[in-house]
């Protein structure tokens, strides 16, 4: 029997193993490239989906999104939104009906991506409505990750600069994992609904 917390304890995170995508990433700089990496991915079934914006340390200051990262179970595309734009190949991916997409936060994601290009967004599939379905009350990808896998995600690479010339290792490696993860969670959690092999237990964590 799975046993998991309604809260898990942030604390308890730093002594859990550091988890990251193992895949295959491919950071795209043209439009022809997602092109291409569109037609790959409109051959999926399911989609980890997760965006990343150049943060701001002056009051008044804001930034347009700066990277859509696309996963597979085995391959991350990270469209690097402040080169190309909003594409119409991607356009035509966040618009799609048949294919299930899958992040967390996505009201976020969807008002800072329709500020670069207006848009209707397709089948997406928002995380925290499906653990609070299952009894977990946290929002952060990194507590819900933990509190299902035994696993860290690192949050080093969250305040860089994702509108630098060229994305270190690190920062790739970070926004692939987050869009990965988006698919273990949702997979995950549709397991335990089948199966019913879990129990919640109840915590007093902030």
């Amino acid at each position: 029997m799975k046993v998991i917390q309604d809260k898990y304890d942030k604390n308890q995170i730093q002594t859990l193993p550091c988890v990251h995508f193992k895949g295959r990433i491919i950071v795209i700089f043209t439009e022809k490239e997602a092109d291409k990496a569109v037609d790959y991915l409109m051959k999926q079934s399911v989609l980890g989906f997760d965006t990343e914006t150049r943060p701001t340390f002056k009051k008044g200051q804001s930034h347009q999104v700066a990277l859509l990262q696309v996963a597979t179970h085995d391959t991350c595309f990270l469209f690097r939104l402040n080169k190309i734009g909003m594409t119409d190949s991607v356009v035509r991916l966040l618009e799609d009906q048949t294919i299930t997409k899958v992040g967390l936060s996505l009201q976020d994601d969807m008002r800072m991506l329709n500020q670069r290009r207006a848009f209707t967004p397709g089948t997406f599939v928002e995380l925290q409505k499906e653990v609070k379905d299952i009894g977990i009350e946290d929002n952060s990808l990194q507590k819900i990750f933990a509190n299902l896998f035994g696993g860290k995600i690192a949050k080093g690479q969250q305040l860089s600069n994702w509108e630098a010339e060229i994305l270190t290792e690190a920062q790739q490696r970070y926004a692939a994992t987050d869009a990965w993860a988006c698919i273990k969670i949702h997979e995950e959690v549709a397991r335990m609904k089948r199966e019913q092999d879990f129990v919640v237990e109840k915590t007093n964590t902030i």
